[in-house]
């Protein structure tokens, strides 16, 4: 049995990330073989907040090279868009970012 601590890896925080954090949305790296349901109990259990909608997509890795190496393949990992009900309080760990 995963904990919600395996499903949920950690925040993604970017520009366009913490623009949406006035109408309580909110970005995680997750785990590739997590679904919504999932990611929404571990969401909900980790921060104490109630979830209305998860959104999910898988990034595709990114050709890199270092030096005269060849070409290599970066890693692809899921992303999930939590957003939160109006009455739940913020997640505080993007809390003093914007």
């Amino acid at each position: 049995m995963r904990t919600a601590y395996d499903i949920i890896i950690r925040p993604i925080i970017t520009e366009q990330s913490m623009e949406d954090l006035d109408i309580k949305k909110y970005v995680f790296e997750v785990a590739k073989d997590a679904n919504k349901i999932e990611i929404k109990k571990a969401i909900e259990e980790i921060f104490g907040v109630r979830v209305i909608r998860v959104n999910t997509t898988i990034v595709p890795g990114k050709e890199k090279r270092v030096g005269a190496n060849p070409k290599g393949m970066t890693s692809e990992w899921k992303k999930a868009v939590v957003k939160l009900s109006r009455g739940s309080k913020n997640i505080e760990i993007f809390e003093g970012m914007v």
